[in-house]
C-alpha cells in the first residue's frame, strides 16, 4: 500500500489508540486526524482533545452522536426484535456503522486518503469498521495496526509509549483485568478474568446494573408509549430517542435488569465469552414485543420473527450498509405502520415483564375471545370444518401409513 498523507484515526484517547495515533507518525510519516464519538459511552471526552493536542494531531474531532445514534441506528434495530444467537442485544454491532460512516466523511472534508481503526485481527470489529468504510467509499484505504505492526504484547505497547512519551494511567502497567466497550445502548466485557467460561463473572465486572439480588424489595412500574415501532415517551413523559435510552438505562439498571452472560460465536470463527448489560435496551425490547402483541397481524408478526435472525446476523457481522439489510429494514418499517401505544412493565429483581398494554390500533377483540356470552361475535361451529380441512392431509398420511403396513 502507498504511504498515506493523512489519516483519519478512529481514537479514544486511551493507551491503544494513543500509542497507534504515534504509530501512525512514525511509520508513515503522515499527518493524523482524530475523531471521537460520544455514543454515550459514560465519560468525560475532552481529557481525549488534550492528548490528541499534545501528541500532534493535525485536526481533532470530537462529536456528540447520541441522538443519531439512538434514532438511525438503535430504533431501526429495536423495530425488528433484533437479538443475536438468541441473546445478545447487539450494542457494540450497531455503534460501529455510524463511527465508520463519520470516518469516512470526515477523511473526505479532512482530504485524507486513508481511515484508521483500534480494532484487533481477533475480533468482530475489523469486520464491521471496514466493511462499512468500503461501502460507503469503495476507494478508502484502512489501516488496521493490530494486524501490521510487531508490538504484539502489552509490554511491548508499554515500552512503546514510553519511548515516545506517551502518558500511561497506573493501572495499564499491569495487565488490565477485563476489557470494556460502552455506548448509550450497553456495555461490553471480555478477556481476561472472563476468559474462562465456567467461571462466574465478578461482580466487579458489572458496571450499570445493581446486582439483582440487592435490587429493591418493591417492584417498579414504568409505562413506555411507542409510534410507529420506535419508543416515544417514559411514564407519559414525551422524550428524545437519547434521552429516553438514557432514563430507561436508569430504571433497568437500579432493578438489576438487563444481564447477560454469553459464549458467542464471532464472525471470524472463534468462540469468546462477554459480559453484556443492556438494561434500557432490554425494557425496550420487552415493551416493543408487548406493542406487536396486540397491534400486529399474525402473519406478519410471524414472518418479522423468521426474518429476524438474518437481519441481527447481518448487524453482528458488519453488513449495515448492505443491501440485504435495507431490503429487510424496508419490510420490517412496513410491518410498524400501526404499532403504536403504551406498555407497562413490572420490573423487580432483574426481570422486566409486560403486565399491559393498549392501543388505539388494538387488534385485539375482547368480543371473540371471551369466555363469557359473545353475542354471537363467533360461532364455534365453524371450527368444525376449518379443523376437518387442515386434517385432511393428515388423514390421508394416516391411512397409506396404515395401508402400507
Amino acid at each position: 500500500m502507498t504511504a498515506p498523507r493523512r489519516v483519519v484515526l478512529a481514537y479514544s484517547g486511551g493507551l491503544d489508540t494513543s500509542i497507534i495515533l504515534k504509530w501512525l507518525q512514525t511509520e508513515y510519516g503522515c499527518e493524523v486526524v482524530t475523531f471521537t464519538a460520544d455514543l454515550g459511552q459514560g465519560e468525560e471526552l475532552e481529557p481525549a482533545r488534550a492528548k490528541a493536542e499534545m501528541m500532534g494531531a493535525s485536526a481533532i474531532y470530537i462529536e456528540d452522536l447520541r441522538e443519531e445514534f439512538v434514532r438511525d441506528f438503535v430504533f431501526p434495530m429495536f423495530r425488528a426484535n433484533a437479538v443475536y444467537e438468541g441473546l445478545y442485544l447487539l450494542g457494540t454491532s450497531i455503534a460501529r456503522p455510524l463511527i465508520s460512516k463519520r470516518l469516512v466523511e470526515i477523511a473526505a472534508e479532512e482530504g485524507a486518503d486513508a481511515v484508521s481503526h483500534g480494532a484487533t485481527g481477533k475480533g468482530n470489529d475489523q469486520v464491521r469498521f471496514e466493511l462499512s468504510a468500503y461501502a460507503l467509499n469503495p476507494d478508502i484505504k484502512v489501516i488496521a495496526p493490530w494486524r501490521e505492526w510487531d508490538l504484539t504484547s502489552r509490554t511491548r505497547l508499554i515500552d512503546f509509549a514510553e519511548k515516545h512519551q506517551i502518558p500511561i494511567a497506573k493501572d495499564k502497567r499491569g495487565e488490565a483485568p477485563f476489557s470494556v466497550d460502552a455506548n448509550l445502548l450497553h456495555t461490553s466485557s471480555e478477556g481476561k478474568v472472563l476468559e474462562d467460561p465456567a467461571e462466574e463473572a465478578p461482580d466487579y465486572v458489572y458496571q450499570r446494573t445493581v446486582h439483582p439480588e440487592e435490587a429493591p424489595d418493591a417492584p417498579e412500574y414504568v409505562e413506555i408509549g411507542f409510534e410507529r415501532g420506535d419508543a416515544v415517551s417514559v411514564n407519559g413523559d414525551a422524550l428524545s430517542p437519547a434521552t429516553l435510552l438514557t432514563r430507561l438505562n436508569e430504571i433497568g439498571g437500579r432493578h438489576g435488569v438487563g444481564r447477560l452472560d454469553l459464549v458467542e460465536g464471532r464472525f471470524v470463527g472463534m468462540k469468546s465469552r462477554g459480559i453484556y448489560e443492556t438494561p434500557g435496551g432490554t425494557l425496550l425490547l420487552e415493551a416493543h414485543r408487548g406493542i406487536e402483541q396486540i397491534t400486529l397481524d399474525r402473519g406478519a408478526a410471524h414472518l418479522k420473527d423468521e426474518l429476524m435472525p438474518r437481519y441481527a446476523e447481518l448487524i453482528y457481522n458488519g453488513f449495515w450498509f448492505s443491501p440485504e439489510r435495507e431490503m429487510l429494514q424496508a419490510a420490517i418499517d412496513a410491518s410498524q405502520a400501526h404499532v403504536t401505544g403504551t406498555v407497562r412493565l413490572k420490573l423487580y429483581k432483574g426481570s422486566a415483564r409486560v403486565v399491559g398494554r393498549r392501543s388505539e390500533h388494538s387488534l385485539y377483540s375482547e368480543a371473540h375471545v371471551t369466555f363469557e356470552d359473545d353475542a354471537g361475535a363467533y360461532d364455534q361451529k365453524d371450527a368444525a370444518g376449518f379443523i376437518q380441512l387442515n386434517a385432511l392431509r393428515l388423514k390421508l398420511l394416516a391411512a397409506r401409513k396404515r395401508r402400507l403396513g
